[in-house]
């Protein structure tokens, strides 16, 4: 029962055990790859804004599956971000697709003009 008033104040505890465990993941990584994933996790944080923690944890134990394999296999870094390293953390995320805090935004965006127009037909 404690368990259950933990998560309703701090979220998800399982969710919070698998991103400790992403974390120490990207910890364990080779050079170059710890490096490479960790300059993306920190992006991923900025950029990416999801909020549905569920979505978070599967993209981000996705990612350190990418570098897992990549420095398993001696991929270069290059090979899998490309050129565009930006539009590479950016794609990834976007495949995700999860809630973002931009959505609550555009939502009370809508809802603001919706009652301003109401206001004008008054």
């Amino acid at each position: 029962m404690a368990a259950k008033w933990i998560e309703t104040i701090t979220g998800s505890l399982e969710q919070k055990k698998q991103y400790r465990q992403y974390k120490a993941r990207i910890e364990a990584l080779p050079e170059p790859y710890r490096t490479t994933a960790k300059a993306f996790d920190r992006y991923f944080m900025y950029y990416g804004g999801i909020t549905d923690g569920d979505t978070i944890v599967t993209m981000l134990g996705d990612f350190a599956d990418l570098w897992e394999r990549a420095a398993v296999d001696g991929t270069p870094v290059s090979a899998i971000v490309g050129e565009d390293p930006v539009g590479f953390a950016e794609e990834f995320t976007q495949a995700y697709g999860g809630t973002q805090w931009i959505d609550k935004e555009r939502a009370r965006l809508v809802q603001a003009i919706d009652e301003a127009k109401k206001e004008e037909e008054r």
